[in-house]
């Protein structure tokens, strides 16, 4: 939901294999403390918004399996500087990572 924008201190969530469908809110950018993301082994049928990028202190994304469509990686996950871990496996995405 929307709603998970007003989150401001979360700083870990964990949708794994929640048959979750749908797109992911652009919201998720409001989301300043949040380190870890996981949303793999879903049913998301979207792309990423580009709001990923605002995610400055994200240091794990996990959208394995998550059923991100064709479309390519967003630009703005190359501003990620503290990312260490980015699973994107079994997905329709296309082009080539950002720098």
């Amino acid at each position: 939901p929307t709603e998970i924008g007003n989150l401001s201190n979360l700083q870990k969530v964990t949708l794994f294999d929640n048959n979750l469908s749908g797109t992911i809110p652009s919201e998720i950018g409001l989301l300043s403390s949040l380190m870890y993301l996981d949303l793999s082994m879903n049913a998301l049928k979207s792309t990423l918004p580009t709001e990923i990028g605002m995610l400055a202190n994200l240091k794990e994304l996990d959208l394995s399996s998550a059923g991100i469509l064709d479309a390519p990686i967003p630009t703005e996950i190359g501003k990620l500087s503290l990312l260490t871990g980015l699973w994107i496996h079994d997905n329709w995405v296309s082009g080539s990572l950002p720098s």
